[in-house]
């Protein structure tokens, strides 16, 4: 099975990519986050693998980080939850808040999901709440009490982790943590503040 690839970015989607490795182009399918981590096309990349057998395909399912896979992979362990389904869970949000949804049994919040309803909220908690709490996807890297620069790029940042589902004390942590200056763009500081909350 592929479970590493490192190539060229032939072309580049919000769902997907196809990755030049040596001449032979790779479809990979992604989540939202690992779009945004991405360079853009003609640019390199490394992306850890799932590969999906079915009768009629073989699918790869590609993620920036080894624990987006690892969400990934726990998430189609569970009852009627497909590769589709898991990769646009994790489009919808982040594998630290999704874990802290599903260890507090927050089934309003697993419900807002798209493709996930009351019944798959619930199979979701039952299954995942002791795996999540193995896995402890929830730590975050501790950083100094710093407010987030007065500008209108953090807070147009600030604003879309909230909207990904990132609880608000942990966004401006992040942020705090990174470097806001004038000439910074809405898209390089989100980014910056990605990876932070991914670590």
């Amino acid at each position: 099975m592929i479970a590493l690839l490192t190539g060229i970015i032939a072309h580049k989607s919000p769902d997907h990519i196809v990755l030049d490795v040596h001449g032979v182009g790779y479809r990979v399918h992604i989540p939202f986050s690992t779009y945004y981590e991405l360079p853009e096309a003609g640019g390199a990349a490394s992306l850890h693998i799932h590969t999906s057998v079915r009768e009629d395909a073989i699918l790869l399912y590609g993620f920036r980080t080894r624990l987006e896979k690892s969400f990934f992979q726990i998430l189609i362990a569970v009852s009627g939850v497909g590769p589709k389904l898991a990769r646009d869970i994790l489009s919808n949000i982040q594998p630290g808040p999704l874990a802290q949804a599903l260890a507090q049994s927050d089934l309003g919040k697993l419900a807002t999901i798209p493709g996930i309803g009351k019944k798959t909220a619930e199979r979701l908690v039952l299954e995942l709440k002791d795996k999540v709490g193995k896995l402890d996807l929830t730590s975050l890297p501790a950083t100094e009490a710093r407010e987030i620069p007065d500008n209108d790029v953090a807070e147009d940042v600030l604003s879309a982790l909230l909207n990904l589902g990132y609880k608000e004390p942990q966004v401006r942590k992040a942020l705090a943590s990174l470097d806001a200056n004038g000439n910074v763009t809405v898209e390089g500081l989100l980014k910056q503040a990605l990876k932070t909350l991914m670590k």
